[in-house]
């Protein structure tokens, strides 16, 4: 084995952020972090460019990439094309995800994943089914002729991909979910996140203590906070125990509101990045079909014909200068909501997220110009 330093750049190892350090490598290995003077005799010093070094980012949110959404093309050959056009911007782990469709495919979509994972696709771990089981009131972009009440049926199926799977997120809503069923999925091992969903305040809290830990694009398509009602914002902020994705693109959230957020949020829950990406990231489309409706890409915003916004044209490298650059947000606290807060959520990170004394590196270094390339 090949054992390496590198240096010449910062080092993020998924807690703490380092300067003018060397990033050791025994083979694919993390072997640690050492200062550049006491770097041992049997590794070669390998010198990069100014910029950092981090674990690979973790995506819990993934509609599509590479020219391709999910939801149209529920295969291993699908989810190796949207993973691959992830993994040039810096994405090591996502979960794919199924926006609100029907049964069948929701089950394809499970299949798709459990048969990518066997395979071995690079950076699959999971699923994450957004829909169908939310509100009407919040579909956003849904289709609402999808979406329905959870049935004793599909909390069998989420349960049964609980076990078959390392990683299932369900974004739900409460006016269409119970919470003795958030309780049994969560039970089961399913990550249940709340979303699309105009639910109070207090039911909220109650799907929250029933095992519900996330909530889904926060600030999006969700009950807002109010000064008598405080929504599903207010919970999540005061809650500590419950994650939340955002998507920084200063389209979807305000600057100010990222920053508030950010700062509000008690452990152990965080706020974590997601992109929400469509079939957009990784290619030159500029248009694409969602559930049969036409989604317009235009000066970084997708949006349906009706000016409803449709996913995010997001990758990690525009989302961190966001929130360094107009957000405020350290570069410590933004690397780390790319990967190891959202890694945290998982019921099985896999190795990433973070550097691991033995483990698979997963690493990629960040240029100053947002370039990403794997270690």
């Amino acid at each position: 084995m090949i054992k390496r330093a590198i240096i010449g750049s910062d080092i993020f190892d998924g807690q703490t952020l380092h300067a003018g350090k060397a990033l050791l490598l025994d083979g694919d290995s993390f072997a640690g972090v050492a200062d550049t003077n006491q770097i041992p005799k049997a590794y070669l010093t390998e010198t990069l460019g100014p910029g950092t070094l981090m674990p690979g980012f973790v995506d819990l949110q993934v509609n599509g990439g590479g020219g391709v959404i999910f939801n149209d093309d529920t295969t291993v050959g699908g989810l190796r094309t949207i993973a691959s056009a992830h993994a040039t911007l810096g994405t090591k782990a996502l979960l794919p995800t199924l926006i609100t469709d029907t049964p069948r495919k929701t089950r394809a979509a499970v299949d798709a994943v459990e048969a990518a994972i066997a395979d071995a696709v690079p950076g699959i771990i999971g699923v994450h089914l957004e829909g169908p089981h939310l509100s009407v009131a919040r579909k956003g972009a849904h289709d609402p002729a999808l979406i329905r009440p959870m049935t004793a049926e599909d909390e069998e199926f989420l349960c049964d991909a609980a076990r078959r799977l390392p990683n299932i997120m369900v974004t739900v809503a409460p006016e269409n979910v119970t919470t003795s069923q958030i309780s049994r999925l969560a039970n089961a091992g399913v990550i249940v996140s709340l979303g699309h969903t105009d639910c109070s305040f207090a039911e909220a809290q109650s799907a929250f203590v029933a095992g519900a830990c996330c909530v889904t694009h926060l600030f999006n398509a969700m009950s807002q906070l109010g000064n008598r009602e405080p929504g599903l914002v207010g919970a999540t902020l005061t809650t500590p125990n419950v994650s939340a994705g955002l998507i920084a693109d200063s389209i979807h959230v305000h600057a100010a509101d990222m920053q508030i957020a950010i700062s509000s949020k008690p452990e152990p829950g965080r706020i974590f990045l997601v992109t929400d990406a469509m079939s957009t990231v990784g290619s030159d489309i500029r248009e694409f079909y969602l559930n049969g409706r036409r989604v317009r890409r235009e000066n970084g915003r997708l949006a349906l014909d009706d000016g409803t916004l449709a996913g995010a044209d997001l990758d990690f490298p525009t989302a961190l200068t966001v929130l360094t650059q107009k957000v405020g947000i350290s570069k410590a606290t933004a690397f780390a909501m790319a990967t190891s807060y959202p890694a945290r959520l998982l019921k099985d990170a896999m190795g990433f997220g973070t550097f691991e004394v033995g483990k698979t590196c997963n690493g990629v270094h960040i240029d100053l110009a947002n370039r990403c390339r794997p270690l």
